[in-house]
């Protein structure tokens, strides 16, 4: 192999990685609900404290993350948008849960969790509202925003929901 080859396969090893989420992605029948199932934790131990304007910010710097990363994965791999590349549900997980205190107020924790969770899961398998059109946009930029996208009309819902089906 030459080695500006072997180079760029080096420094693709780490990049396909953290796009796929080490062994998440490439290993686990159904690697976007594992992905978001980590999200769902990522939120839990880093988001779950912060304002909405601080989860904006650290989602934000994700997404860009996100995008710049799995861009460089597809052409590792030679494919568009492939399964196993999950960072892109792992960066938008956090966004089902703005304003969290607000939720958890009228909802225990696993019942939110869990209904963002789900929300989540089927706007980004369904892609309704146009976010099936997003995944147009070129490259890890049209990759990452259909699920950031999908978790913003997740929160709505589960907002609606909070409010419908107050519990406590």
């Amino acid at each position: 192999m030459p080695p500006s080859s072997q180079g760029r396969a080096g420094r693709g090893g780490w990049i396909v990685a953290l796009a796929t989420l080490g062994p998440v992605g490439r290993k686990l029948p159904a690697p976007g609900t594992w992905g978001s199932l980590a999200g769902l934790l990522y939120f839990t131990v880093f988001f779950s404290r912060m304002t909405v304007f601080e989860n904006l910010v650290a989602s934000a710097v994700g997404f860009v993350v996100a995008a710049l990363v799995c861009g460089l994965a597809e052409v590792r791999m030679g494919r568009t948008d492939p399964g196993e590349v999950i960072l892109d549900e792992f960066v938008a997980m956090p966004l089902c849960f703005l304003g969290w205190p607000m939720l958890v107020q009228r909802w225990p924790v696993w019942a939110v969790l869990l209904g963002g969770f789900a929300l989540f899961r089927l706007f980004d398998i369904v892609k309704p509202f146009g976010i099936r059109r997003l995944q147009a946009v070129r490259g890890g930029w049209g990759v990452a925003i259909d699920d950031t996208a999908a978790a913003l009309v997740a929160c709505a819902s589960l907002h609606l929901a909070v409010r419908l089906l107050a519990v406590r």
